[in-house]
């Protein structure tokens, strides 16, 4: 066995001891379910099920973590092994993390009145993983909630703790460096559909095939009756600026901060995340007026190029519109 393999072999022994260790004291949720949370909650995701209302209303089942959080007072029992895991893979090179995914798995319905209590644990570490951020180690938490006492669901976060490709170090000179492209989409059974259509410039809206009702991002059943018959329109194009942020840090490869980041609502109803390009990010605005176009980008490696969707303020509609075509495009 090579130096270098006994070393990272050697490491990883190490971040292996921290599974099954808590990463914090198990807590109490700092409010009962109640129903003004599940009202603000369903506003803002535009949720009209009817069983989130009345007198056997029910919480969403994505509400699962916002009854565990501590807020800006936070909880002040903490354990320190996520401290020192991290602080480990520090030490070893490894010093830039990134959030990859979260899963969630739903037990119990939560009704109004629950008492929700939790403890988390380390899951899992693994092994040196190659990916396009760089080379590192995935670490995975595990929370198990419960209300009343009985298990009610169990929330996984995910992330990365790397070192960036070719940025130096203990953990990245053995990397190779590589052009900056942008991520590929996750394209999965559910939504394979969507990313044809963008490939072809159409943008594609899911249409429930029972009560009609339009949905986005695509999913495999209807949020309102639950039906899994759907058929898909084509959408318009225009939309206006729900919501936006400006990204400036942390700057990734193939991405040139700061722009801007909108949530954007069709004419159709649904909302969808995408760039407003074409304009300087600091005068997009809530409500400017966008119209629809394609931008061609690399591909990862291997991937070649492809079509993402997105949004270019309408000339003359107000603030920003003056700016259009002086700054360059943004990217997905």
């Amino acid at each position: 066995m090579s130096g270098e393999a006994t070393e990272d072999e050697e490491l990883y022994t190490r971040l292996k001891s921290y599974e099954g260790r808590p990463t914090a004291a198990p807590g109490t949720g700092k409010d009962l379910v109640n129903e003004p949370m599940i009202r603000h909650w369903c506003e803002a995701m535009g949720d009209t099920n009817p069983a989130y209302t009345g007198a056997d209303a029910i919480a969403p089942p994505t509400m699962l973590q916002a009854w565990t959080m501590g807020g800006l007072s936070g909880y002040a029992e903490r354990s320190g092994a996520y401290d020192e895991l991290s602080a480990l893979l520090d030490s070893a090179g490894y010093t830039s993390i990134v959030a990859t995914d979260c899963e969630q798995e739903y037990l119990r319905p939560l009704r109004p009145g629950d008492r929700i209590t939790f403890d988390s644990v380390i899951e899992s570490v693994s092994r040196r993983k190659t990916t396009k951020l760089g080379a590192g180690h995935f670490i995975t938490t595990r929370m198990d909630i419960r209300a009343a006492g009985e298990p009610a669901g169990t929330h996984r976060f995910r992330v990365l703790k790397y070192a960036p490709a070719g940025g130096g170090g203990a953990a990245t000179t053995r990397q190779r460096p590589r052009e900056a492209h942008r991520p590929a989409p996750v394209i999965n059974r559910d939504n394979a559909g969507f990313w044809e259509g963008v490939a072809e410039h159409r943008l594609l809206i899911q249409r429930c095939a029972d009560c009609d009702a339009l949905r986005f991002p695509w999913l495999p059943g209807c949020g309102g009756c639950g039906s899994a018959r759907w058929d898909t329109v084509e959408a318009s194009g225009e939309g206006t600026v729900y919501s936006y942020v400006v990204m400036h840090h942390p700057p990734f490869p193939a991405f040139d901060p700061p722009y801007a980041v909108g949530l954007i609502e069709l004419a159709e109803g649904v909302r969808m995340v995408s760039n407003v390009v074409g304009v300087p990010c600091d005068e997009v605005r809530i409500g400017l007026p966008v119209r629809l176009e394609f931008m061609r980008v690399d591909g990862d490696e291997g991937a070649g190029a492809r079509e993402l969707p997105v949004f270019r303020p309408v000339a003359g509609a107000g603030a920003g519109a003056g700016a259009v075509g002086r700054a360059g495009d943004g990217a997905v």
